[in-house]
């Protein structure tokens, strides 16, 4: 089953900053509709990052060995697949690698349609997500939360939208190929 699969972190170095969230939804096979409600793993309410890990991993088919249980969807997945890689390794968890899985990363359409250029070719930039993260650090050293949610629940449906149509109008470009 496909999943939109996101990330907040501490900072951007996996060595040395941690996840604070972990935020997934049920997509639809063909059509990448939200399937299911978005959930969103707190660091802050589960008692800390190893604990967020476990939860993920518990509540998920992530580690499957049947890796068509979970399909990540994203947009630059080989950033969640660095903390998730890193993380796991420093507590001993079972390894969860996105990667090397199926997935779905819709980053490199982002550059596509940003004229093949990798600067402004962030979520923000193409599609209706009012902000970057960039605050997220200060909101969390803060323990501003509300407005980390606030964020992840805007960039999720942002992100669920352009899944949406592009999963409706890129294979019409197929004739035209």
């Amino acid at each position: 089953m496909n999943y939109y699969l996101d990330v907040e972190t501490s900072g951007l170095d996996p060595q040395h900053d941690k996840i604070i969230t972990i935020q997934y939804a049920p997509l639809e096979r063909n059509t990448l509709k939200q399937a299911g409600p978005l959930v969103v793993l707190k660091e802050w309410d589960l008692g800390g990052e190893e604990e967020l890990l476990q939860k993920f991993i518990q509540d998920t088919p992530i580690i499957s060995s049947y890796v068509f249980d979970f399909i990540p969807v994203g947009y630059n997945l080989s950033f969640e697949h660095k903390f998730f890689n890193n993380k796991t390794r420093h507590y001993k968890l079972p390894e969860i690698d996105i990667l090397s899985r199926p997935n779905i990363d819709l980053h490199p359409v982002g550059v596509l349609i940003n004229n093949c250029e990798h600067k402004g070719s962030g979520l923000d930039k193409i599609t209706n997500k009012e902000r970057p993260g960039g605050m997220i650090p200060n909101w969390y050293a803060n323990a501003q939360y509300d407005e980390i949610e606030s964020y992840i629940k805007q960039e999720a449906t942002a992100f669920v939208s352009f899944a949406e149509k592009l999963a409706v109008n890129l294979p019409l470009l197929r004739s035209k190929l």
